[in-house]
């Protein structure tokens, strides 16, 4: 005698074996661990310190604490574009080319440096937050400009010079628009010596004392890289 299934039983076990797939395979919308990060613009105020390199001479600045405003403009949910301004509490060493090695540095010695920027991020999770993080990378490139020290006699100035480097970063959201972000960025210029750092001191003991402090077959300019750290808050509109 042929066997026959009810259609409802056959219903019944169709409809379980659906609920059992769907879920070990995916979460209910509002369970998920990924969530698509809102797009618009972002405004962000940040805190942070930069460091780094200060020269073969000393006189580069670094060493401070940074205060910034950037504005984030994001094209769908993974690409973006920012503008940034920056404030850093930066020092920098004094150095007297005609006195001697062991006498002609003083400070450090408070030097403000103004930075601005544009750069472009992409996240790494394609526009989604997993557990509301989010990493990316990015890269920006911009000016920093520090104003002339009148206690600097040496004819050094850092005046104005073209910045850039890489940026890598993580996004917490802790609300769909408000977000916590903590970065790294890696910063480079370039430092100009004037021609009297050549010029050996003209008050000096003897020996190594009289050492210039660029030497005649070495160059006049030094690119210098700096880590810059950052802790930001910031509104999606």
């Amino acid at each position: 005698m042929k066997s026959r299934i009810h259609p409802v039983f056959l219903g019944l076990c169709l409809a379980a074996s659906t609920h059992v797939c769907a879920a070990q395979v995916g979460y209910p919308p509002d369970h998920s661990p990924y969530q698509d990060v809102r797009a618009g613009g972002t405004t962000l105020f940040g805190y942070g310190y930069i460091g780094g390199t200060r020269g073969v001479v000393g006189v580069g600045p670094s060493a401070g604490q940074v205060y910034s405003a950037r504005y984030e403009v994001s094209f769908g949910r993974m690409f973006g574009i920012h503008v940034e301004v920056a404030d850093a509490t930066t020092t920098r060493y004094l150095v007297d080319p005609t006195k001697g090695v062991s006498t002609r540095m003083t400070g450090p010695v408070d030097n403000s440096l103004t930075l601005a920027q544009v750069g472009a991020q992409v996240l790494l999770t394609g526009g989604k937050s997993w557990h509301g993080l989010a990493p990316y990378i990015g890269a920006s490139v911009g000016a920093a400009y520090a104003g002339t020290l009148p206690a600097d006699t040496s004819q050094y100035k850092f005046g104005a010079k073209v910045i850039f480097g890489p940026e890598v970063g993580v996004r917490w959201y802790l609300t769909r628009r408000l977000a916590m972000r903590f970065d790294t960025k890696m910063i480079f210029w370039k430092l100009s010596y004037p021609l009297e750092y050549r010029v050996p001191p003209t008050t000096c003991t003897g020996g190594t004392d009289c050492t210039a402090l660029v030497g005649v077959s070495d160059p006049l300019t030094e690119w210098t890289h700096h880590f810059w750290f950052n802790v930001r808050v910031g509104w999606t509109f």
